[in-house]
């Protein structure tokens, strides 16, 4: 089958990557391929983290993911950090946040260890005195931009449209008519720093009341995020959200006050009504949608692949993120 692909994100890369594996000839199409919000993605692979209650298809559908990432990363020679997941209260009322999370978690079955302060210290010797948390097993991140580097290596990409006998839209927060009105971009403000003392794992928290998250790279480089905001306007970095996270994270992690301030992105996330991506038939013949994954992009990028083949070698579609279901359209 012939297949294009429009969209050089990380879930166009991966489907268009899946597809060839499959022995499908695939042409990629973007005039700016990788320069989009996985561009800016911090790269957590944090299914449990990411949950909130009413999002259960998310961590499902995040967990079955996540076990597909090691193969992918092996295939592309990317690494992936697997050190878990630290989840931070910096007070009492902030650590109700990680209480309410633990408890969420324990309803559907998953692992989190919650920690007393100095549990939490155990585990992050540098990390502020906070008032508790839990530890997500597990749980890792890779980094986006080395991960769609490498998918590019694999996939021939184009700058406009070649033909094929199916096309998948895999243009983030901005699709093509008639399926405009279905995403939504969210702007997310994202800083990248330079350490020389970064955390061993991902560290997410709340400072009065404000989230915050930190993404250690290996090599000193710290990624904390993110804002998150609807707008009109295109995607920059603003002063106040800048100021908010960098205050959020100083007071989790002193050592940021003498880090280098490499980077500000800021960049719109694809969100649908229902906080669920879009993946399958569009409801025009030979197209089919892989869009909407708001702030699952990179965890979701191989089950979203893999998805979208199946759906083109046997019509199989997950009900959850089916592109006709209710109150999407």
């Amino acid at each position: 089958m012939r297949v294009e692909v429009l969209g050089a994100g990380i879930v166009g890369l991966a489907v268009a990557e899946e597809l060839q594996r499959r022995g499908h000839a695939v042409a990629l199409v973007d005039p700016r391929p990788a320069s989009g919000a996985s561009y800016a993605a911090a790269g957590m692979l944090s299914p449990a983290a990411e949950v909130w209650h009413g999002e259960e298809d998310v961590l499902r559908l995040g967990t079955a993911s996540l076990r597909l990432w090691p193969g992918l990363a092996a295939r592309l020679g990317v690494p992936v950090r697997r050190e878990g997941t630290l989840l931070v209260g910096h007070d009492a009322a902030d650590l109700q946040q990680v209480d309410r999370q633990v408890e969420l978690l324990a309803r559907h079955g998953h692992d989190a260890v919650p920690l007393d302060r100095a549990g939490v210290r155990e585990h992050e010797p540098a990390l502020a005195r906070v008032a508790g948390g839990a530890l997500l097993p597990g749980e890792g991140s890779v980094d986006p931009r080395a991960v769609c580097a490498a998918l590019l290596a694999r996939v021939p990409v184009h700058t406009a449209p070649v033909g094929a006998d199916v096309t998948v839209v895999a243009t983030g927060a901005r699709l093509p008519e008639p399926w405009t009105r279905l995403v939504t971009g969210v702007r997310g403000e994202v800083l990248r720093l330079r350490s020389d003392d970064p955390p061993r794992r991902t560290v997410r928290g709340w400072v009065a009341g404000e989230p915050v998250y930190l993404v250690p790279r290996g090599d000193g480089r710290v990624v904390v995020g993110a804002t998150s905001e609807h707008h009109d306007d295109g995607p920059v970095v603003t002063a106040g959200g800048a100021l908010r996270l960098l205050a959020a994270a100083r007071e989790l992690w002193p050592a940021l006050e003498r880090a280098e301030l490499v980077e500000a992105t800021a960049r719109d996330r694809p969100s649908t009504a229902d906080g669920l991506p879009l993946v399958g038939p569009s409801g025009v013949d030979g197209v089919v949608l892989a869009a909407g994954h708001h702030r699952h992009g990179v965890l979701l990028a191989p089950l979203t692949a893999q998805l979208v083949a199946d759906h083109l070698e046997t019509g199989a579609v997950d009900p959850a993120v089916d592109p006709r279901r209710e109150g999407v359209r």
